[in-house]
């Protein structure tokens, strides 16, 4: 895959729509999350994938959830987007002090979600299938999650991958003691 921008000498002309985004999303093409990280435009669009993957992932969850899956399952994805984002941002930016904003970040781990779009598939009554395209999706996340990071932060893999580790960590920590303070108010 090219480390080159979109649109750039020998890329195809401008910017792609938001398909051409999800589906290179989801293809895991690093110029994808390097194009929306440039494009101070693609924030609603960033925003209309963590959507669309929340209804995914409500959906696949509605079969044992009900209708509070669904909402469960959007409301998930976009605080989840929020949280991973704010961590990401502290340890990239301001712990190791990469380049990156806020913002940058936010457009482009918004595209980290393509790949649970997938989880509509899911809903075809298959145990099995649907056990191995949860973890394709677990997988694909993952490395859409590294290459997201390295194109936001303008750093190696190695370093990407680091970060990522050390985001996914924190996340957990983070939700750990959340839902301790939850579960100790309720």
């Amino acid at each position: 895959m090219s480390e080159q921008p979109y649109g750039e000498a020998g890329g195809a002309p401008g910017p792609r729509t938001f398909v051409e985004r999800v589906i290179g999303a989801i293809k895991l093409d690093a110029s994808v999350f390097e194009e929306v990280e440039h494009d101070g435009d693609a924030i609603g669009q960033a925003a209309g994938v963590v959507g669309l993957a929340g209804i995914a992932n409500g959906l696949a969850a509605a079969g044992a959830l009900g209708t509070g899956g669904l909402v469960a399952g959007i409301i998930g994805s976009f605080l989840g987007w929020l949280l991973w984002t704010g961590v990401v941002w502290l340890i990239g930016v301001r712990l190791f002090k990469h380049t990156s904003d806020f913002e940058e970040l936010l457009r482009t781990l918004g595209f980290v979600f393509a790949p649970q779009i997938l989880l509509v598939i899911g809903l075809i009554p298959f145990a099995l299938l649907q056990a191995v395209l949860g973890l394709a999706v677990l997988v694909m996340t993952v490395v859409a999650f590294i290459r997201a990071v390295r194109q936001a932060l303008d750093v190696d893999t190695g370093r990407a991958f680091f970060v990522s580790a050390m985001a996914v960590v924190a996340y957990l920590l983070l939700a750990v003691l959340l839902r301790g303070l939850v579960g100790g108010i309720v």
